[in-house]
């Protein structure tokens, strides 16, 4: 029989495999829950242009996985201008008192991605400012040309749209 497995791939063998697949898998999911709920960090942190926001997942651990699971936000950090978000120091702050990242291994090319992370951040907080300034911009020169009369409105609105 060339070109067939020797696995047998039928339905009843390949969702005992899918079962015990994701069996491990949810077990593994929970452990890891376990330990970062002792090690007192959160579920979740979502990263956005001028603060970041940090919680647990609703409901908690629970054996039936086909229960929706929700976001439940704990704390939000202060909007600050050229934000960005360094998952080391905020972890670092969460561990129990007496254990370290180093402790945990915590990786060191994690450093480098944090700062590549910042750069982008700031370009990216300068390109929206200048996107908004284009857009007032943009705006004032569109309410000059409707409200004005003669030529030179239209070619004021005309040389601000193409920049």
């Amino acid at each position: 029989m060339l070109g067939r497995t020797t696995l047998n791939t039928s339905k009843s063998s390949s969702s005992l495999l899918n079962s015990l697949e994701n069996s491990i898998k949810g077990e593994v999911n929970d452990l890891i829950g376990d330990i970062a709920r002792k090690l007192n960090i959160h579920d979740f942190y979502s990263a956005h242009l001028l603060d970041y926001c940090e919680g647990f997942f609703t409901p908690g651990p629970i054996g039936n996985k086909t229960v929706d699971v929700d976001k439940n936000v704990t704390r939000c950090s202060n909007h600050t201008a050229m934000f960005h978000f360094d998952p080391t120091s905020v972890i670092q702050k969460e561990l129990k008192p007496g254990i370290s990242l180093a402790d945990l291994h915590w990786p060191s090319a994690i450093k480098d991605a944090v700062h590549a992370v910042e750069l982008a951040s700031k370009a990216m907080f300068v390109l929206y400012c200048i996107g908004v300034a284009a857009t007032g911009l943009a705006l004032g020169g569109a309410f000059l040309g409707v409200f004005s009369e003669g030529r030179a409105a239209p070619l004021i609105n005309n040389a601000l749209a193409s920049r």
